[in-house]
């Protein structure tokens, strides 16, 4: 599942990114380029903008009503029935994590991170560097409660 965000959606597209969904955005995007790259890359249209319910041919459209980013998040999961994700997006460009040797990172993160974990993912675009810590687990807390019992992570029980 693919997804476009627009311009006035940047958070909910970093929270989508989080859960590992492949969500674009781009802050200063006009809205013709917005549903060229819809319709290009067969992405679902996420906004808020009403005059998109008017434009034919369009393809999926998710029209969003509210203006919270955790209750937008939870618009996305109920209106495609999704019960599983998978961690594996950067937040900040979209771009595919993969595992990292820990001794390639070594001069890429803070030394204390470096000696307190034993994992780490790189972004295989802009080549940022993730852990487990204490950002991620916020991160479950907050977004666990949109997922419900049902929901959990792709691959684990």
């Amino acid at each position: 599942m693919k997804f476009i965000a627009d311009a006035m959606l940047g958070r909910l597209a970093r929270w989508l990114r989080l859960l590992g969904f492949d969500t674009l955005y781009y802050r200063d995007i006009s809205d013709g380029d917005l549903l060229k790259h819809a319709v290009r890359e067969e992405r679902i249209l996420l906004t808020r903008d009403t005059h998109f319910l008017n434009i034919k041919n369009l393809g999926k459209l998710l029209m969003l009503h509210s203006d919270c980013p955790l209750e937008q998040v939870r618009e996305v999961l109920a209106a495609f029935d999704i019960k599983a994700f998978c961690p594996a997006r950067c937040p900040g460009c979209n771009g595919a994590l993969s595992p990292a040797d820990k001794k390639e990172v070594r001069d890429l993160v803070p030394e204390h991170i470096f000696f307190a974990h034993s994992s780490f993912q790189s972004c295989r675009s802009c080549g940022k560097v993730f852990w487990e810590g204490t950002h991620l687990k916020r991160f479950r807390e907050r977004i666990g409660p949109l997922i419900g019992e049902g929901g959990r992570e792709a691959g684990k029980k």
